[in-house]
């Protein structure tokens, strides 16, 4: 007779098979200690679940001002015109000259009536009627304008000795007509000191 502990229960057997019975067991209870230490290394080494990495909303864009814009689409209706010229202008090649044709081109898209010397209305700021007095563009947009574009020319690499926005002869143009439509119009033009260029009055073309 052999005995046989399994799980605190004693068995008792008889038969010849006792010796093959108790070597079966001893190859089970090694097989659940390996799976038991597989199980056991499996845990530990094996790390706990990560969080989903969070990911930033995406920043907006920096705001840009009203007088940036202006000044971009300014920059782009003189790139426009100088292509169109006939024959083609181009930026380097550029004198006082040929900034004075555009200002007087623009006048063809104005929307300031300036009174002709012969008319009734001359120097009335307040006409009672219409007139045909040509429309042109005030004196005002057309110095925001410059101011602009003389800014905007040396953004893309221009050099201020050499920028044909700011010579005297654009100066004193830009003056001419202050002067001019003030008479024409009857209205006295003051021009205020601007403490940055950014917070300037915007006019549209």
């Amino acid at each position: 007779m052999r005995t046989i502990e399994l799980s605190h229960i004693v068995l008792y057997i008889y038969s010849d098979e006792a010796d093959t019975l108790f070597n079966n067991f001893k190859i089970f209870t090694a097989m659940l200690d390996v799976y038991s230490s597989t199980i056991t290394c499996v845990s530990q080494n094996s790390s706990p679940p990560q969080p989903p990495p969070v990911i930033p909303p995406p920043s907006s864009p920096p705001t840009v001002s009203r007088y940036e814009l202006q000044k971009r689409r300014d920059w782009n209706t003189f790139g426009h015109y100088l292509k169109n010229h006939k024959p083609p202008l181009i930026l380097s090649r550029c004198s006082g000259a040929n900034i004075l044709e555009f200002l007087k081109y623009l006048d063809q898209f104005g929307k300031t009536k300036v009174h002709n010397c012969s008319c009734p209305f001359y120097g009335d700021p307040n006409p009672p009627a219409p007139c045909n007095c040509p429309l042109k563009q005030a004196w005002g947009s057309l110095d925001a304008l410059i101011g602009r574009l003389r800014a905007a020319f040396e953004e893309n690499g221009g050099r201020t000795e050499t920028n044909p926005f700011g010579v005297r002869a654009v100066r004193l143009y830009l003056r001419e007509v202050r002067d001019t439509q003030a008479k024409a119009r009857g209205i006295a033009y003051e021009k205020k000191k601007r403490k940055n260029v950014k917070q300037q009055q915007q006019y549209s073309i």
